[in-house]
């Protein structure tokens, strides 16, 4: 596979990963600090078990790692992962951006006195009385 590829799948697997509530509310804690399984278990009333393995899907989709510190294993957010979902969005985002900056010049170029629209005339009006 190539590298566009597998950042698709990686992709699609973040933002599956992300459409559950109780992992993305595991990703705003985590935003946080780091935390181990049964810290990030504390506010849900699912199994320990369930929980580990919602950290497997985002750890999966590449938004969380785990580390050993000593008998402790801490799950840490991974901003590289929320990173390429960020930039994917933008890259839509600026596109439409641009799109609508052209609209507005277009709109505001073809405005011209003798040419306004029909409710706006009626609120100067309004406005007058």
């Amino acid at each position: 596979m190539n590298d566009e590829t597998d950042d698709d799948e990686l992709l699609d697997r973040a933002f599956m990963a992300l459409s559950d509530p109780i992992r993305r509310r595991i990703v705003a804690r985590l935003s946080r600090d780091a935390a181990t399984v049964n810290e990030l278990a504390e506010p849900f009333t699912i199994s320990l078990q369930a929980v580990s393995k919602h950290i497997q899907v985002l750890e999966q989709a590449g938004l969380v790692t785990r580390t050993r510190d000593a008998q402790r294993r801490p799950v840490h957010l991974d901003a590289a992962g929320l990173e390429r979902m960020t930039s994917w969005i933008d890259r839509y985002r600026l596109v439409r951006e641009q799109r609508y900056r052209t609209l507005d010049a277009l709109l505001g170029a073809g405005a011209s006195p003798g040419l306004e629209h029909p409710a706006a005339s009626e609120s100067e009006e309004e406005v007058e009385k």
